[in-house]
Order: structure tokens, then sequence, then C-alpha cells
């Protein structure tokens, strides 16, 4: 039997327990910055260990912020490239904030947006793609699952390619 962790997918981890997984890396990046940024090792480069998946961030002056957005990216990375096995999981606990009177608010840029997006594709993939399925399991409708999906088009061509070995529609 897997312990509640185990059966957590990543991107649901708190920051300071997804990097106690990750390689951190301090790298020196070209471009704009000045002289600072040739200088100062302030990019950073997370690997997640048990997944291999990594990610980036160097736009910043500051380390800090810099690995702040290497963990957003992170999320995402692993919410787009990480499906949980299936499992009788009740809707993560985010859901109740972004989910109001059957609508879903959330903007792409909103720190919920990689879990909530883990949580989604995990559930679609169970149920091969079938989007009116798993808006009824939300409570909400299949069109407000779809613009979900369209905030991250990578995540809207994965459903579809599920959806077509399952013949069903390609959504738009």
């Amino acid at each position: 039997m897997r312990s509640a962790e185990e059966a957590l997918h990543p991107s649901f981890l708190d920051e300071v327990k997804l990097l106690s997984q990750c390689r951190v890396e301090r790298l020196r990046r070209q471009g704009p910055g000045g002289q600072h940024r040739n200088k100062v090792e302030t990019a950073i480069r997370l690997v997640h260990l048990p997944t291999g998946v990594s990610a980036e961030a160097n736009e910043r002056r500051s380390q800090q912020e810099n690995q702040h957005q290497a963990v957003w990216r992170l999320r995402l990375k692993l919410a787009l490239e990480i499906r949980r096995p299936m499992g009788d999981y009740s809707p993560h606990p985010a859901w109740a904030r972004h989910l109001h009177h059957g609508k879903i608010r959330l903007n792409e840029e909103h720190e919920d947006f990689p879990v909530l997006l883990a949580d989604l594709l995990d559930r679609l993939h169970w149920e091969g793609g079938d989007v009116h399925s798993v808006a009824r399991k939300l409570g909400c409708t299949a069109s407000q699952v779809v613009a979900l999906l369209r905030k991250e088009p990578r995540a809207l061509h994965m459903v579809n390619q599920w959806r077509m070995t399952s013949g069903k529609p390609w959504l738009h």
C-alpha cells in the first residue's frame, strides 16, 4: 500500500519538499542584465531526481527570483510529463478556491495552475480524455475544462492525443 505522499503528484509538493527532491544548479548565463549577470551565478536549473524532469530560469538578476521561477516551471513540466497511476483520488483541495458556481477561475500564471493542471490531466488520462466525465466529477462544465486546457496548449494537445486513441473527436 502506498503512503499518502507517494500518491501525490510531484507538482503537489510544497516548495521546500519539492526542492529537497531536486539537484539545484547555479549557473552563469549571457544576456541582458549588465555586468552583474556575467559575474554572478544567478541562473538556476532544477533537476527533479525521482523523474529526471528539469527546469531553468535565468531572466532575473536575483538568484532567489530565478529559483522561484524555476520551481514554477518545474511544477508545470511535472504537470505535463508525469501521470499518477489510476486511483480513487478526490479532487485537489485547490479546486475549492478556483471553482465558483460551476466555473473555473484560474489564471495560467497563478501558483495553483500547475497543481490543478496536473490533477486535471491525471483525471483525463484515467478517463481516456472524456472531458464530460471529468467535468461532472469536478462540478463544472466540459467547456470550462477545455477552456482551462487551452491556457496550456501542450496540455490540450496531449488530451487530444488520448482522445484520438479512444476514437473521440478532437477538442478545439
